[in-house]
């Protein structure tokens, strides 16, 4: 079976999607092509060059997430001229900027079975885009689902989000978790909490992705600000627009000896390693990568009750569950967390880690992506 994948947010958890399911797929014996996109993240190319070596086709087209309908037209045509020499029996397009390009290309080449991952469909919420914009990619995403042989949520709780929305036929939603190889999370070493600016002795949460509205990390300093606990320090890895507003924000609320802002990193599985716990203050997602990761690395998880936390973190079992976009909860429950005995903490690691060990594997995700190739083909 031949694959062609098309995506533009080749950056956090799609990039890092992407990647597992392209190798993934290759080692179950599917010819597996990408176009994509690394203007967000340069440093994706090295990892290109990896999935080439291990024998995915591979092809960077200079996608932009802003309409630009030029650019846009003439890298739509790219895509087809790509599906014209391919032939491939499926295409797979992920999020909004390569889910239009890629969808209307491989349904103009009269592709056999075309899929779509919106990876959450950002505009069902109003912290990101304005009303006029809402309506316009609700209208342009709906058109193209009812033509889409199916819409993959990656968590159960997100196809009850896409349901609910009317945006997607129900019959056409079809839901295949993410999930991760723990490996790497349960081997990690500890970074050095000096070497991160963090004293010795005291309780850290880490948060981390990417310095978005949607990530929250906004809500993450606000909660910290009003956290009884003076001597719980966050460390924030991740980069993007945002930096310099929260850091003006963590200043302004007096905390910025304990907001640790590491920029992006590389070494993200020693720095859960060294953090006492996760924190996910996100007001959207639909299967957060860094919550699977947590649980690998035996960390409790504190996290809104977004799309995929839901499905991953039993309340009071493996971690806890706050209200979306309410710093009093988060507060509330970072004083909780802060205060925890090391034993709760650790038996509630344990069974975050066994949970992921028997459901969200990146093999299990494969098999079912798989499976619906199958079907709509």
């Amino acid at each position: 079976m031949r694959v062609l994948h098309v995506m533009e947010a080749t950056i956090g958890g799609t990039q890092r999607h992407i990647t597992d399911v392209a190798r993934g797929q290759r080692d179950q014996g599917l010819a597996v092509h990408l176009v994509v996109s690394a203007e967000r993240q340069p440093a994706f190319r090295e990892e290109l060059d990896r999935l080439r070596g291990a024998g995915v086709g591979v092809v960077e087209l200079p996608m932009v997430r802003a309409v630009r309908p030029l650019l846009d037209w003439r890298h739509g045509r790219r895509i087809r001229s790509r599906i014209r020499e391919l032939r491939p029996e499926v295409v797979h397009t992920h999020s909004s900027k390569a889910g239009v390009l890629g969808r209307r290309a491989a349904l103009a080449e009269g592709v056999p079975a075309v899929v779509h991952t919106p990876h959450t469909f950002s505009f069902l919420f109003q912290a990101e885009f304005g009303a006029l914009k809402r309506r316009l990619f609700r209208a342009i995403e709906a058109r193209l689902a009812r033509r889409t042989g199916a819409v993959i949520a990656v968590s159960a709780t997100e196809g009850e989000t896409f349901r609910r929305s009317g945006v997607v036929p129900p019959e056409r939603i079809r839901v295949v978790p993410n999930g991760i190889d723990p490996a790497p999370w349960e081997a990690a070493s500890p970074a050095e909490r000096r070497a991160l600016g963090v004293p010795e002795g005291v309780p850290v949460a880490l948060v981390a992705g990417l310095l978005h509205v949607a990530k929250g990390q906004d809500l993450a300093l606000r909660a910290l600000a009003r956290c009884a606990r003076a001597d719980l320090h966050l460390l924030i890895a991740g980069e993007g627009g945002m930096r310099a507003e929260l850091e003006q924000l963590a200043r302004s609320l007096g905390i910025a000896d304990r907001a640790h802002f590491l920029g992006f990193r590389r070494d993200v599985p020693s720095l859960m390693a060294a953090a006492d716990f996760l924190l996910l203050p996100s007001r959207w997602e639909g299967m957060p990568y860094v919550v699977m990761e947590a649980m690998a690395a035996g960390r409790a998880v504190l996290a809104s009750r977004v799309d995929g936390a839901v499905d991953l973190v039993r309340d009071g079992v493996s971690g806890l569950l706050v209200g979306v976009d309410s710093v009093e909860e988060l507060g509330a429950a970072l004083d909780r967390w802060a205060g925890m005995d090391e034993r709760e903490r650790a038996r509630m690691g344990a069974a975050g880690r066994a949970r992921l060990r028997g459901s969200f594997t990146a093999t299990e995700m494969v098999r079912g992506l798989i499976e619906v190739y199958r079907e709509v083909s």
